[in-house]
């Protein structure tokens, strides 16, 4: 194999790593606004399952089980 070869080889790998690093730094950048976006929804998830277990408290008398047990 010939240095011209060679130096056609390595330049064909590099491009095809350079080319490989470019997607998955989109992949990446496209992850981690759907975590962001995820993390904003769990936030909001969160609020308003506080507010249905503060809502959701009754009183022992309210557990009673129907008749027909």
């Amino acid at each position: 194999m010939s240095e011209t070869d060679r130096i056609a080889d390595l330049e064909a790998r590099l491009a095809f790593q350079e080319d490989a690093l470019d997607k998955m730094s989109d992949v990446i950048a496209k992850q981690s606004q759907e975590i962001d976006r995820m993390n904003v929804l769990l936030k909001h998830i969160h609020a308003q399952m506080k507010l249905i277990g503060q809502d959701a408290v009754s009183a022992p008398d309210a557990d009673v089980p129907p008749p027909h047990y």
